[in-house]
């Protein structure tokens, strides 16, 4: 179902429609740890002992975040959240790791701001590690603040 601008706006009127998201501010905000890569040191890669690839350990607040995201998504379909990727472009913006820890979020609707979560989410599926340096360079905590600010408008 696709909603305009307007009926999206409409709908974020609600008071703290994002809380399920925004609860994880303070969470992000105070963790030293959001996962740990995991290198398996212990095989030689012969067929008998093959080498695991290497894999992130995302903590606990990361990956009950996640969770909560695509419980939010699917529980949100008018955001089209799906669409992360057409929903970036149209905004100027690309499914780019470069690219979307430059955009300017001030400027961004409710829409756009949980199309780069889900892009970084997604990331990961494609490269390991991706998800993570958005929790470490603080994209993640700057995108739920920017929630958190059109919610309380």
């Amino acid at each position: 179902m696709k909603i305009d601008a307007k009926n999206r706006n409409d709908h974020s009127q609600k008071k703290e429609q994002f809380a399920v998201l925004t609860k994880y501010i303070n969470e992000l905000a105070e963790a030293e740890v959001f996962g740990e890569w995991v290198v398996d040191r212990k095989n030689d890669g012969s067929p008998e002992h093959p080498i695991q690839f290497p894999f992130v350990n995302f903590s606990r607040v990361s990956e009950a975040f996640v969770e909560d995201f695509y419980k939010f998504s699917e529980s949100h379909l008018e955001y089209e959240l799906q669409q992360y990727g057409d929903i970036l472009e149209r905004n100027g913006l690309k499914w780019d790791n470069a690219l979307m820890r430059r955009a300017d979020v001030e400027n961004l609707d409710e829409q756009v701001i949980l199309a780069l979560m889900m892009g970084a989410i997604r990331a990961e599926r494609f490269c390991d590690g991706a998800l993570l340096g958005f929790f470490e360079d603080g994209y993640m905590l700057k995108w739920l603040k920017r929630l958190k600010e059109i919610d309380t408008k």
